[in-house]
């Protein structure tokens, strides 16, 4: 039977050969090689030269190619030596990979912090993309606050003309902008008043940056004013972070007659409300109110606003907006965290938000999200009769479901990936001890099918678990 002669096989075959000869031995010359396993010149020199980078071979001018010297085997080296120096850094977990990471193969992921990238405009991107890269300057510095011309869609957009691009500073992504406003407003063991529960990542960036969290109530309505307006006095805090856009993880959008109070508590305090619009874009049904900054009269808010998600999640381009001293502050943190963000990807978002075809695929992500939603709270409903939908939120990605009491979410969610379904346990979102158990589960990541798919397979987890 003939060898095979395939360039991969020919590869393969040589690669053993120098592993099993003793080290500093020569090889045969380039026209044996090629005479051998019948290849070119060009392939042979390029597959010796391939080998030679990953330290395989040696190459002595004037006397021809050797295999390289063998390191001795060397017994695991002992790191613990690191855990002494490091010290302690309380919150650094893993809650934020599980959102971060792309699930292992063959898993059904509920547990996404993104849209799947069926949901992603690929044609709007590659055509700014495209753009992008015959404008002048794209590899150039930019003035660091960022692009004018996306500082201004982005002012227009969130301040309903209370802003001009003046007071926008671009970051690289939405949680580049979170930690940049904790670290360069609060000192470490300054308290950070959160809503109980929150998104997960506030609550990692807060802890990265020492922070003491101060976890507020609220309800189907958003967070509690006269709870938020405690808070301040009680803590002396002057800083809140606030979604009053589908919360994640639980959905909630806070009512018109909350908005005036929580501005108010924040007024009273002197204090500053983080108001995180990642959802701006994920409406499924009613138009949601306005941001809060749009009534801010007095320089108590500071907005962000994320393009990852309704564009990409490689997409990190996202805009902080502010009056007053506070936008001085932020923007030379951030000239201290990373300079600029890159002149490519912010023309890149400019370029898909401003396109004619983008209302017409937002319109399309969320007739698709709406289904998604639908199909999981159907499945939800019937086949889980002992857990509870508090809020069937009306945008946004995700579902809170209360589990049966005496559940353990982190036993529910380490079943679940045995068995190929990714989940995320409640209590990664509750910056204390959580109330009840619960599941956040996203529809952002799957077709229909699949996600009622998914739920037979936790019906039957959570069957097994209650089994006597």
């Amino acid at each position: 039977m003939n060898e095979d002669s395939s360039e991969p096989s020919v590869r393969a075959r040589l690669e053993t050969l120098i592993r099993d000869l003793p080290p500093d031995s020569k090889l045969p010359s380039y026209r044996a090689i090629q005479q051998r396993y019948r290849l070119s010149p060009a392939t042979v020199q390029r597959m010796l030269a391939d080998l030679a980078r990953q330290g395989l071979l040696v190459t002595k001018p004037g006397s021809g190619t050797f295999t390289a010297p063998r390191r001795p085997a060397r017994h695991p080296a002992d790191l613990s030596w690191q855990t002494l120096t490091l010290g302690a850094r309380a919150g650094l977990g893993p809650d934020l990979e599980r959102l971060v990471d792309p699930p292992p193969p063959d898993t059904i992921s509920l547990a996404s912090g993104f849209p799947d990238e069926r949901l992603q405009p690929v044609g709007l991107l590659a055509a700014a993309t495209a753009r992008a890269v015959r404008r002048p300057h794209a590899w150039s510095r930019l003035p660091s606050p960022g692009l004018p011309e996306l500082r201004g869609f982005l002012a227009a957009e969130a301040g309903g003309g209370q802003l001009t691009e003046q007071n926008v500073l671009i970051a690289s992504g939405g949680q580049a902008a979170l930690s940049a406003v904790f670290r360069h407003l609060c000192a470490q063991g300054d308290p950070l008043i959160v809503e109980s529960p929150t998104y997960v990542g506030a609550l990692a960036a807060a802890r990265a940056a020492g922070l003491v969290l101060v976890p507020v109530p609220g309800d189907a309505n958003g967070v509690l004013p006269d709870a938020l307006a405690d808070a301040f006095a009680r803590t002396g805090s002057r800083l809140a972070y606030l979604q009053p856009r589908y919360a994640n993880p639980h959905g909630s959008v806070l009512a018109p007659d909350r908005r005036e109070p929580v501005l108010t508590a924040a007024a009273r305090a002197g204090a500053f409300l983080i108001e995180d619009d990642w959802m701006r874009d994920f409406d499924l049904g009613a138009p949601s109110p306005p941001p809060l900054i749009a009534a801010d009269d007095e320089g108590h808010v500071i907005y962000l606003r994320s393009v990852s998600k309704p564009i990409a999640a490689g997409l990190r381009v996202s805009g902080i907006a502010a009056r007053g001293p506070v936008l001085a502050r932020l923007r030379r943190g951030r000239i201290s965290d990373d300079l600029f963000v890159a002149p490519m990807l912010q023309q890149i978002a400019l370029d898909v938000l401003t396109a004619p075809g983008w209302p017409r695929h937002l319109a399309a992500a969320r007739r698709r999200l709406r289904d998604r939603r639908d199909t999981l709270v159907a499945a939800i409903t019937q086949l889980l009769p002992g857990c509870r939908l508090e809020l069937i939120p009306g945008g946004g990605m995700h579902l809170w479901v209360r589990l049966p009491e005496g559940s353990s979410d982190a036993d529910l969610t380490e079943a679940a990936a045995a068995r190929g379904v990714s989940v995320n346990p409640g209590r990664a979102s509750f910056p204390g001890e959580p109330p009840a158990a619960y599941l956040r589960l996203s529809y952002a990541g799957e077709e229909p099918p699949v996600l009622r798919q998914a739920v037979e397979i936790l019906a039957d987890v959570m069957a097994r678990a209650a089994a006597p």
